[in-house]
């Protein structure tokens, strides 16, 4: 009899293991989606920036205009990307066109001293800033989510349960010119 108790008290302990192991992967993958929904906001905020700055320049910049193409084509790129991996390239690509724009407005002298020019250019550094920080944010969350689910025995609970791992966010490797950020001060 006392063998039964013993057993029963050891699927007792493991159900509760499960039980809390199980809410732990609910936990991570919410802070995960929570994250990324945190870099979504910051990059509708971009998005929501980069018209009001290409019809800013467009006046000043009349002969640039394969530039602000440029720009609003990454634009909806950036807006169109689906997956973190390719959302990553497709910011990675819009950050760089946004440097090429913010490059060639150096030659307008009246253009950097336009004070919605200014003030925009200003806003989109914030929101460079913050979009870096809930990128960190995010990772730091998967890096949890994914350390959770590869090591034993939680590993057990993810594939009973098909808890699988997050794409990090992150800039292609090998481009260290990405990994510059956004140049908007003149």
């Amino acid at each position: 009899m006392t063998g039964f108790y013993i057993v029963l008290g050891i699927l007792a302990v493991l159900v509760l293991w499960a039980i809390v192991a199980y809410n732990r992967f609910i936990t991570l993958i919410q802070r995960a989606k929570e994250a990324w929904a945190d870099i979504d906001v910051q990059l509708k905020r971009r998005y929501d920036l980069i018209p009001n700055l290409v019809e800013t320049v467009r006046g000043y910049m009349k002969h640039e205009a394969g530039t602000l193409e440029k720009v609003t084509a990454a634009r909806t790129a950036a807006m169109d990307a689906g997956g973190v991996a390719e959302k990553g390239k497709a910011e990675n690509f819009l950050s760089e066109t946004l440097k090429s724009l913010f490059a060639v407005a150096e030659a307008y002298p009246d253009l950097k001293a336009n004070t919605n020019f200014l003030e925009l250019q200003r806003e989109l550094s914030d929101t460079e800033n913050k979009i870096q920080a809930a990128r960190r944010f995010y990772n730091t969350n998967v890096r949890d989510l994914n350390t959770a689910v590869q090591t034993f025995p939680n590993n057990v609970i993810a594939g009973m349960f098909r808890f699988g791992e997050r794409e990090f966010f992150e800039l292609e490797a090998g481009e260290e010119a990405a990994r510059q950020p956004v140049a908007v001060k003149f």
